[in-house]
Parts: C-alpha cells; structure tokens; sequence
C-alpha cells in the first residue's frame, strides 16, 4: 500500500524510523545511480558518524567515484533531522561536503525533512516557499546553486546529477526513489495513520498532514 501523502511522508521524520528509512534510501539511490552512470563510474554508500548529547548518530550517503583513479566525483547527502536539529550534526554534515568540495566533486544535499533550520544558507529572498529539496553544488561552479523543490502536498522532484566535466548529467527521479524505498521496507505496515505525526510541525503543515489523514480514514 503506497503512502497517503502525494510526495514525502512526514511521519518518517519519527526516531524509530528515520534511520531506517535513510539507509533503504541510500540503497535506492545507488542502485539507481549504478543502472544510470555507466561503467566509467562507481557508485558507493558512505557513513559519516557523531555523537550529540548520549546519542551516536550514523549518516549513509552516495558517493559517485571515476573508476580510473577512484576520485570522488559527486556526493550525494541525504540529510537526516540530527544534521538540522543538533550542532555536532550540522558541522559533521559541513565537514563531509567540505571535505568533498574541496576535492572538487560536485554536491548534491537531498533535504526531505522538515524539522530543524536548512542547512544551506543561500538567501531564499524571491524564491517560493518550499517544503523539500534537491540542492545541487557543480565542483565547477561551487558558489552557484540548482534548486529543485517541493511542497508537503506535491510529488517529489526531479533532479540533475553532475558527472565528470566532459559528460552529460543525469537525472534522478527522487519520488520514484522515495516510493520504492516505501514500499520495500513495507512502512505501510509499521506507521500508524489514525494518529498525528509525533514529530513537530508548523500549524499550516500540521493542518495539511490532517486533511490527508481525514480523507485517508474517512
């Protein structure tokens, strides 16, 4: 059974359940990037680790390296609610792109959570609200961004990914990416939709998750 929601389900924001669904979705991904970018390249996943207060976090992301010489093409970081809601987070996350940029590989940051302050800060001055995205950063271009957005009631984006200098881009569907994702792991199953998310939420997004949870029961 799919989802309720039309793109990101804000439930799997909950602690029992984010990690979960961060690691399937690295596995999606990189399947996906592995059918995609061809045999010039590999496509890995990568953990980065941290402690805030008594807690260890584990962060998976995907990692595109040139078989040739194993150079870190592109990183893909899927942000997870301690990157935005604690610091040892935000500057753990900070480092690993950092890390990336100055090897000159292009980033991809993959923000489906809602909690928390972005983590990229880009004036949003003049752009439309949105709830989600897929921000791109070409190691060719680093002070640009390629933003690609979505709201709580739309489906997922589509976004460019960026390969060696001389070869096209290539392009990842990330609602595809996010429904095979919830459908492997059976989230259906293991989500409570006659209750509200336990997560926090803004009054206009909690106001949206309850016409989706209504219509769902009714």
């Amino acid at each position: 059974m799919p989802s309720p929601f039309v793109g990101m389900d804000p439930f799997l924001e909950e602690e029992r359940l984010w990690p979960w669904f961060q690691h399937h979705l690295a596995i999606t991904l990189q399947r996906t990037l592995s059918s995609l970018v061809g045999e010039r390249y590999s496509v890995e996943i990568s953990e980065r680790r941290f402690q805030a207060g008594n807690k260890e976090h584990c962060d998976e992301y995907v990692s595109i390296h040139a078989k040739a010489d194993g150079r870190l093409v592109t990183l893909l970081d899927i942000v997870s609610p301690a990157d935005k809601l604690t610091e040892a987070g935000r500057a753990a996350c900070k480092d690993t792109r950092q890390a990336a940029k100055e090897s000159g590989a292009s980033v991809v940051e993959i923000d489906l959570v809602l909690q928390g302050e972005p983590l990229l800060g880009y004036s949003r001055e003049g752009l439309p609200h949105w709830d989600y995205a897929a921000t791109v950063t070409r190691g060719t271009t680093p002070e640009r961004y390629e933003i690609y957005t979505s709201t709580l009631e739309k489906r997922l984006p589509r976004f460019r990914v960026p390969l060696a200098s001389d070869e096209r881009d290539t392009v990842v569907n990330l609602q595809d990416a996010f429904s095979q994702t919830y459908d492997d792991c059976g989230f259906a199953n293991e989500i409570d939709y006659r209750k509200d998310p336990t997560v926090p939420l803004r009054v206009e997004l909690f106001g949206q998750v309850a016409d989706v949870l209504r219509e769902r029961r009714s």
